[in-house]
């Protein structure tokens, strides 16, 4: 099941590849900054006929589809985003991946995150470890003292943004230094192998962090809230995650 899901993930990662012409085909949601494109629409249309043939009596939970009326409390629901960064795909910033993630009486069982630019495949299976493009990871030792911060700005949420950067600055004055990079399913990815030590947005949607969060786990990491009390995977929240070494302030 998992080498299926990867083989579709890959497979739609090509229509980022291949896109073109893409400001002209970029629209506005609800919020400032939130854009949609058509091939947000096309790769989530691709990933749900070919999840869907693959474990039919699974529910669809994805970033494009009415996702409110969606109950994943029980049975098998795949959690999509067909593409996590698309402010930075518009503009061919090239940080941007498919993130997919199947799961099972509300909890993530397997976790996917591919990032078609620079080829890195992340998965996950439940207590089967992490991995990267066949190789296992682990997420870093280093404490906060010496690590990298990263974090989302929340940005279809304005009341947030004060909060998010007030928050940032805390960890960045205990901390070596602090990125941003418009993807959350990416950053989740960067910390699992080691490439930062903690993670935070105030505001994030299911489908932004279920399959990161499965990568992370099984990487050694954890993650919850600011506050240190366990995520769920039904509704929006805050989300933070750590290197088992890094403690929240």
């Amino acid at each position: 099941m998992l080498e299926k899901i990867i083989e579709i993930v890959q497979d739609c990662g090509q229509i980022l590849l291949e896109a073109s012409d893409i400001e002209r085909k970029t629209y506005h949601k609800e919020g400032k900054g939130n854009l949609v494109t058509e091939y947000d629409s096309r790769v989530q249309a691709e990933l749900k006929e070919r999840l869907l043939a693959l474990l039919p009596e699974a529910v669809f939970f994805g970033e494009e589809d009415d996702a409110d009326q969606t109950n994943i409390e029980k049975g098998y629901a795949f959690i999509v985003d067909p593409i996590d960064g698309t402010a930075n795909f518009t503009r061919g910033y090239r940080a941007s991946c498919i993130s997919v993630a199947l799961a099972e009486d509300g909890r993530p069982v397997m976790g996917v995150v591919y990032n078609p630019y620079l080829k890195e495949t992340f998965w996950a299976e439940k207590g089967k470890g992490a991995f990267l493009n066949g190789e296992p990871i682990h997420t870093s030792s280093r404490r906060l003292e010496e690590g990298l911060v990263l974090f989302g700005t929340s940005p279809y949420s304005e009341e947030l943004s004060r909060k998010s950067f007030e928050t940032a600055y805390r960890y960045f004055q205990k901390a070596e230094d602090l990125r941003r990079s418009g993807s959350a399913a990416i950053d989740l990815c960067c910390l699992a192998c080691g490439r930062a030590e903690f993670y935070f947005e105030l505001r994030l949607s299911p489908w932004d962090y279920a399959a990161g969060a499965l990568i992370i786990e099984e990487a050694g990491g954890i993650i919850s809230d600011l506050e240190g009390n366990p995520v769920t995977y039904d509704k929006k929240q805050t989300v933070a995650a750590r290197a088992p070494f890094v403690e929240l302030l």
